[in-house]
């Protein structure tokens, strides 16, 4: 037990839980290089502009009521309002606005992930403890390193996990750093983060619920709330990783974490951040549909230039080839075909690829329940078929492959593969494109003199000397 305490599993190693301690005590937002500022202001504003889009979906909704019920004067802001919560509630409401529209940000690897669903926690803990956008910065970048790194080192999803398991993990040590938890402190928030906070991948099964938007919102909910109980003294069971009935024997599988950015080899050599492996949406769905989005796009332009917009009534058949994890996820399951939700739709290559061709583009406003029900849409589906490709397989994560083949009922076929979607870190968004996306997202929330603040404050944020000044400017304008 001893040993344990002090951070050493029963061979006299040191413990994963340790480790992360250390590290997130070690970092500092002066050691960042300046690209990985800069992509933490991109990740943030790309965040609040999907959450302040969601404010009025049912799920956040739910979650705002929640979170309202438990006032804390001085506590942490309910975005796009005045009131206070507590830290882990108020995770829970804003987590929800920035997951629900799917249009967040992605990592994909082993385990696929959004790591800026860890926002929430690190702004939500930030503000209870007044600290400034240079700590902020740091806790967001660590939060984003250990989730990115967890999701390389084992896959959940084959286990029956949901991959914002991990985010338990990432959410209290962002959460522990921004509020400054000593040593001993950021271990035990680690521990009791890990041991109570294991989600089903039921989750992301068949008909997709209300809280596929809540269920990393729920997860980053307990990881703050791990921090706040081990900043009050609570230790948790330990090695919660490595321990006979741990995290790795029960859930993972074992593995072992490589370097993280910042850290350097024998020799020196550091390793990169992951922040900058992570990649930005600009399309409103799962992202293993973005290249099928893009790829569809391309293909109805090219149909319509030869052949007019009424060859889109002859379309006979469109087959989709992709990889096995893609189709896993949403190419395989017979609701797919059928999503009677937004959550299933934008989970569906069928549903997306048929939008995209029907209407060129895929937005918000793909997902209304009148389009959700719209026959011409089921009709297309319908003659959508979803095939392994054999050349793509191997590709994944490093490529996301989609290939759309389009056949007319003249025989003729369309066709256009896209590996690498836009926002993919071979093909990023530029920030005015991000500027655009905020604008788009909040459009009748908020004036246009507070959406340019927003920007300013936000690509300026390691001047903030606290946090909670940027919480007024959230709010959502109402007639």
């Amino acid at each position: 037990m001893t040993r344990v305490r002090q951070g050493l599993d029963d061979t006299g190693s040191v413990t994963l839980a340790a480790r992360l301690a250390r590290y997130s005590r070690a970092f500092r937002y002066k050691s960042l290089p300046s690209e990985v500022v800069h992509d933490v202001k991109r990740r943030l504003l790309d965040s609040l502009a999907c959450a302040i889009g969601a404010w009025q979906a049912p799920p956040c909704r739910i979650a705002r009521e929640v979170a309202r019920s438990v006032m804390v004067p001085g506590g942490a802001t309910i975005w796009g309002m005045e009131d206070k919560t507590s830290p882990d509630l108020a995770t829970f409401a804003n987590g929800s606005l920035v997951r629900y529209f799917d249009f967040n940000d992605t990592y994909l690897s082993k385990e696929p992930a959004h790591p800026s669903d860890n926002i929430a926690a690190v702004l939500a803990t930030g503000e209870a403890v007044r600290a400034s956008g240079e700590q902020v910065i740091a806790a967001i970048a660590l939060a984003y390193e250990v989730h990115c790194r967890l999701c390389d080192a084992a896959a959940l999803r084959p286990r029956g996990w949901d991959h914002v398991t991990y985010g338990a993990f990432s959410s209290s040590l962002g959460a522990a750093h921004v509020m400054n938890l000593s040593l001993a402190q950021t271990e035990q928030a680690v521990n009791l983060a890990g041991v109570s906070n294991i989600a089903l991948r039921q989750t992301r099964v068949g008909a997709i619920s209300m809280w596929k938007a809540c269920a990393f919102a729920n997860a980053a909910r307990n990881g703050v709330f791990a921090a706040l109980l081990a900043r009050r003294g609570m230790t948790g069971p330990a090695p919660i990783f490595e321990g006979e009935k741990g995290f790795m024997p029960l859930v993972s599988g074992c593995f072992e974490l490589p370097l993280m950015g910042g850290e350097t080899t024998s020799n020196g050599d550091g390793a990169p951040f992951k922040i900058l492996d992570t990649y930005i949406k600009p399309a409103p769905v799962e992202y293993h549909a973005q290249t099928a989005v893009e790829a569809a796009v391309a293909v109805r332009s090219e149909l319509v230039a030869a052949e007019g917009h009424e060859a889109l009534a002859e379309i006979e058949d469109i087959e989709i080839g992709s990889y096995d994890v893609a189709i896993e996820i949403i190419g395989r399951d017979p609701e797919k075909w059928r999503p009677a939700t937004r959550e299933t739709a934008d989970h569906s290559f069928p549903y997306c690829v048929a939008v995209a061709l029907l209407d060129g583009k895929v937005t918000l406003r793909s997902f209304t329940s009148k389009r959700l029900s719209d026959p011409a849409v089921h009709e297309l589906m319908q003659k959508v078929r979803v095939v392994p490709v054999p050349e793509l397989a191997g590709l994944y994560p490093h490529a996301m492959p989609t290939r759309i083949t389009v056949k007319t009922n003249g025989g003729k076929f369309y066709c256009r593969q896209v590996d690498h979607p836009l926002g993919h870190p071979r093909r990023p968004l530029s920030d005015r494109e991000i500027e655009q996306k905020f604008h788009r997202l909040t459009v009748g929330k908020m004036r246009p003199s507070q959406v340019e603040r927003i920007l300013e404050t936000v690509w300026g944020l390691e001047r903030i000397a606290e946090i909670n000044d940027v919480m007024p400017l959230l709010r959502i304008h109402r007639k």
